[in-house]
């Protein structure tokens, strides 16, 4: 298969949608790997930030169940979704990822990591406490000088990012960017807290069938279902702009200004 049929351009932003071991070799050699959510994806058009990340990512996988029976839709297309939970499956079986010292992990909070470390080592995955990093809660605009140091003095090969989805694409971006040697940056979100029990486990078959997101309304309905209530705005961007990035409302507005 060449390489273009494992490519779909969404939005703007370039989809890889082969497998999980095509996505994990092509960034062998270092990058930043973000994985949109619907809810969060539909903001491309008004979060600049968010944005810029996507745009600037070295591959994008389509984990949105939703996004891809869209597109299936309205592009008569075919393509098929690789969901976060199974590309992280897939890459915490790559032994340069489970060697102690390799990995930095960023992760939402105490509780959660703790969990998070825990399961890992269930798994046979040692991680050194030097490489977990504890995220603050970043602003619009983010910054972080103390995880820049510690990249720089531990020099990993790989860092994984456990924040919610439209701060990780950023944060993700920033290091790319600030520092001086280029890691394979993972933005996978909650796909380990539905394998540490952090947050509802989600059963493989439910994967398979695009039912994540039920299992997580019915976990905490009060915290998902405005969340996934709100990604039926993702139909008349993609309806709209198809494979074009969408105009920025700033841009639009703008436009509009001058008419």
């Amino acid at each position: 298969m060449s390489e273009s049929l494992n490519e779909r351009q969404i939005l703007g932003v370039n989809f890889y949608i082969g497998d999980v071991q095509g996505a994990i070799r092509r960034l062998e050699r270092g990058g930043l790997l973000v994985v949109p959510s619907a809810p969060s994806l539909k903001d491309v058009a008004r979060n600049d930030e968010y944005r810029e990340a996507l745009t600037n990512a070295d591959l994008a996988i389509a984990d949105s169940a939703f996004m891809v029976m869209v597109w299936n839709f309205l592009q008569g297309d075919s393509i098929t979704r690789l969901s976060g939970l199974k590309y992280l499956k897939g890459l915490l079986q790559e032994d340069d990822v489970r060697a102690p010292g390799n990995t930095l992990w960023i992760m939402a909070g105490s509780v959660s990591s703790q969990k998070n470390l825990d399961w890992l080592r269930s798994k046979g995955i040692e991680v050194p406490q030097k490489c977990v990093y504890q995220a603050p809660m970043y602003g619009s605009k983010v910054e972080d000088n103390e995880l820049i140091e510690r990249l720089h003095a531990l020099r990993p090969k790989h860092v994984v990012i456990t924040l919610g989805g439209g701060t990780q694409e950023r944060l993700g971006l920033y290091l790319k960017r600030n520092l001086d040697f280029l890691p394979t940056i993972h933005c996978i979100g909650a796909a380990i807290a539905f394998l540490s029990g952090d947050q509802v486990r989600i059963p493989e078959w439910a994967d398979r069938f695009y039912l994540g997101w039920l299992f997580r309304c019915m976990s905490s309905p009060r915290r998902y279902v405005p969340r996934y209530f709100s990604a039926p705005q993702l139909v008349p961007l993609l309806w709209r702009y198809r494979d074009q990035l969408p105009v920025s409302d700033d841009s639009e507005h703008a436009l509009t200004q001058t008419d």
